[in-house]
């Protein structure tokens, strides 16, 4: 397998502060990892990078094969499939779900006059039928809710075949039932051996889809933990993420679910810091 993206040492800073720091990280192809933290933790600037869209202050960063700083980032971006609050929040109002997703193969948002050939519009029907949004094709996005936007994201995400998918918080906003579904499409996008390498960033474990590979804890901009779900996701490595407690449970069919460890007044037992439970 090759790396699809390799971070050596890397750091941002802005404004005194180091939003990263010293961060080595690599993704190879068909690996699925989620990205935990807190909030303030460094999760979207990673993903900025990650996508392109932010240099380093210090390291390396490649991305696709090629080193960021030395290739023309309008050529890269459109390899890489991405959907965030801030990609969101550029797209018109009035804009056709449609066109949200078709405008993804330029790499831009909001619909101009560049031309679409019928087999683009078939894949972006074809994409937003697999995430259960056919239904909204001539819908304005302004007028989406919240899970219906999500979706319409991914399918914009995945409009180009992108050789690498990276999703920043995209269950942010769900009510349960609407968190449920989205987590059993990415897993669905997950166990697809030919879907691109995925990265989603969370701040829940239960928002880790079944399928996923690989964890990348982050505090304060640096790395807690990294490595297979299986071995880096512990008690341990998220109590020290989150700054408090923390019991893990890890169910029978591959999704998780963390909560504040009890007091136990007047014991020094510690309870185990992981345990399987029934699905």
């Amino acid at each position: 397998m090759s790396d699809v993206l390799a971070f050596a040492g890397v750091s941002v800073v802005r404004a005194g502060h180091r939003l990263l720091d010293d961060v080595t990280w690599e993704v190879e192809e068909g690996q699925r990892w989620v990205v935990l933290g807190a909030n303030g933790a460094g999760k979207t600037t990673l993903l900025q990078v990650a996508a392109g869209r932010l240099h380093p202050t210090e390291g390396v960063v490649g991305i696709l094969g090629d080193v960021l700083g030395t290739v023309d980032v309008f050529e890269l971006r459109p390899r890489i499939g991405l959907a965030s609050a801030a990609l969101a929040e550029r797209i018109p109002a009035g804009e056709r779900v449609r066109d949200v997703v078709l405008t993804a193969s330029y790499g831009v948002v909001g619909r101009w006059r560049e031309p679409y050939e019928d087999v683009d519009s078939a894949r972006a029907l074809e994409l937003l039928d697999a995430l259960g949004a056919a239904h909204l094709v001539d819908r304005r996005h302004g007028t989406l809710s919240e899970g219906e936007r999500k979706r319409v994201q991914i399918a914009r995400a995945l409009m180009s075949d992108p050789e690498l998918m990276l999703l920043d918080e995209p269950a942010a906003g769900l009510d349960l039932a609407g968190r449920e579904d989205l987590v059993a499409r990415l897993s669905s996008l997950a166990l697809d051996v030919e879907a691109p390498a995925l990265v989603v960033v969370t701040h829940h474990v239960e928002e880790i889809p079944a399928g996923f590979t690989d964890v990348l804890l982050l505090r304060q901009g640096r790395v807690v933990a990294q490595g297979p779900l299986e071995l880096a996701l512990t008690a341990d490595t998220l109590t020290e993420t989150f700054g408090l407690p923390l019991v893990l449970d890890r169910h029978q069919d591959g999704r998780y679910a963390a909560r504040a460890r009890p007091a136990r007044h007047g014991s020094t037992h510690e309870p185990s810091p992981e345990r399987p439970t029934a699905p």
